[in-house]
């Protein structure tokens, strides 16, 4: 018996146990892993980096260009003092359209969404990304279509899922940036 005969029935047998996938299944789920979390990553970020991009410029998308931050509008102070609802409306209500407010929640979006489009610093991006998904979903409880779930707390388990997984290694800088003599010595960065 020849090698190639043998490599072929040794592939066509483990292919044929149930449950076990070849190599070649394995290589390739873990490629059309890495290239969905990849997309998912690049598409969760340009959610946060539009966001940012309408209210700033109010391109007329969520925000008319009167209230464009540009021109002097808030960006908190609309969505703050009426779409608030539930047991942290009085919190929320009373930071509407405060200057620091309104400057951490721009940083915010441009800062995350930039870091998820390039694929760096994902870590930090997870969790400040999180932190202010979980408070928006704090600001209208209870949701609209759900007792307790909506789409801010996917999005916050999404953004965990991309961090913990390296996703912005794929189609990012997140190989390179690894890289850097400073994220190698605090892993938190990466």
């Amino acid at each position: 018996m020849d090698t190639m005969t043998a490599i072929t029935q040794r592939n066509t047998a483990t292919a044929k146990t149930p449950g076990a996938a070849t190599v070649r299944e394995q290589s390739t789920n873990k490629r059309a892993s890495r290239y969905l979390l990849g997309g998912l990553r690049l598409a969760l970020g340009w959610i946060f980096l539009w966001a940012f991009i309408d209210k700033l410029f109010g391109l007329g998308f969520a925000t008319e260009a009167k209230s464009a931050w540009i021109n002097g509008g808030s960006p908190t102070k609309g969505f703050l003092t009426f779409g608030v609802s539930g047991p942290f409306e009085g919190f929320y209500s009373g930071i509407a359209g405060a200057a620091w407010a309104d400057w951490l929640f721009m940083i915010g979006l441009a800062a995350i969404g930039t870091a998820l489009i390039l694929g760096i610093g994902m870590r930090i991006a997870a969790v400040s990304g999180g932190l202010l998904l979980v408070m928006m979903w704090t600001a209208a409880l209870l949701p609209a279509n759900n007792p307790f779930m909506d789409d801010h707390l996917i999005y916050a388990g999404v953004l965990a899922l991309l961090a913990v997984t390296n996703a912005g290694d794929t189609w990012g800088l997140g190989r390179q940036w690894a890289r850097l003599p400073i994220v190698k010595r605090f892993a938190w960065l990466r």
